[in-house]
Order: C-alpha cells, then sequence, then structure tokens
C-alpha cells in the first residue's frame, strides 16, 4: 500500500481502478481541521490530467506495472510497430500509447514498454539516445546577446532543439529524453 505521504513527483498509484502517476503534490496542515494533500496526477491509460484532494495518511494500492523491453521495427498510417526482444512476437501500438516517445522514434532503437493488467498502455524512450543532426543552419559567433550560444537543429526524428554553435548537419549528439537537452556531441 502507498500512503500519501510516500507521494514523490513519478509515483505511481492505483486510483479509481485505473494507475496514475503524481505529477505534483503539496502536503497543507491547516490551521483548523486535519492535514491533507492536494494532488495533480496523470491518468497512464488516457494521459489525461487530474487534480484530487486526499486525507492525509490515506493509503492507494501499487497499479501492479509491468515493463518490457521491445524493438521499434516501422510505422505505417496509424500504427507503430514493435517487436518483443524475447518472444519476437510483433505488436502494434496507436499514436496516444507512443505519445510519450514519438520524438524519440528510431527504428531498430529498444524501448520500454508499460503494461497495466496485461495490457499495454505507454511506450517510453530510453533516458538517452543519440541522433543524427540532419538540418543545422551555421552558427556565427556574433549572433549571441547574453553569450547563450544556441542554435536550433533538426534531429533524424523531427524533434527540433537547441544546440551549442559548433554542431553541424550529420553530427552525432547524445539528448537527454525526459527533458529534451543536448547533452554532448558524439564521436565515433
Amino acid at each position: 500500500m502507498i500512503s500519501t505521504s510516500d507521494f514523490r513527483k513519478g509515483r505511481k498509484i492505483l486510483f479509481q481502478n485505473e494507475p496514475y502517476m503524481v505529477i505534483e503534490f503539496v502536503h497543507v496542515k491547516p490551521g483548523k481541521g486535519g492535514a491533507f494533500v492536494r494532488t495533480k496526477m496523470k491518468n497512464l491509460i488516457t494521459g489525461l490530467m487530474h487534480e484530487e484532494t486526499f486525507r492525509s495518511g490515506e493509503k492507494f494500492a501499487d497499479p501492479g506495472l509491468e515493463y518490457k523491453d521491445m524493438q521499434y521495427l516501422y510505422h505505417d498510417e496509424n500504427l507503430y510497430h514493435f517487436m518483443d526482444l524475447e518472444s519476437y512476437e510483433q505488436m502494434s501500438f496507436n499514436k496516444n500509447q507512443v505519445e510519450e516517445a514519438l520524438d524519440f522514434l528510431k527504428e531498430q532503437e529498444t524501448y520500454n514498454i508499460v503494461y497495466f493488467q496485461d495490457k499495454p498502455i505507454a511506450v517510453n524512450p530510453p533516458m538517452f539516445m543519440e541522433l543524427v543532426v540532419k538540418e543545422a543552419p551555421p552558427g556565427v559567433r556574433g549572433n549571441t546577446a547574453q553569450g547563450a550560444a544556441t542554435k536550433p537543429a533538426t534531429l533524424e526524428t523531427g524533434l527540433v532543439l537547441q544546440v551549442p554553435l559548433f554542431v553541424n548537419e550529420g553530427d552525432i549528439v547524445k539528448i537527454d529524453t525526459r527533458d529534451n537537452k543536448y547533452i554532448e556531441r558524439v564521436t565515433k
């Protein structure tokens, strides 16, 4: 059982028979009455945000999520096809299920699939990915106002993010998929 005192950002709970992830939470101790916890949660199946207030000490069941590694194969029309690395069974996911990883889908890459009650509900990308820069305007040193020397770059997956001026087309860059930030240029 998970108590409200165990709430952390990213904690997963079972609420109204559906898995939720805690996005934000605040413990409130009013001068009169009992303490409570105000939370902002995301439904892991529908993706909808939900705000709820719970009494302090209220308990929730663990959602019993399972995780499986699968390799991304290809995309056609509205479906994204993955292969289980253990059984070689292929599965197809709709756009809602791959929404978290959409900017990072790369063929032959391994992704973490989240299951709830034996049904896949989400696709998570690896924490760090190495992607090829497809388009990057030339960087000019005089373009910096406060010394933040960055420029937009389009990666092989279509994601556009800010990179340092020295990054050029064809370079491989390492990206943190949690916050879509450039980490470093990779030399191979």
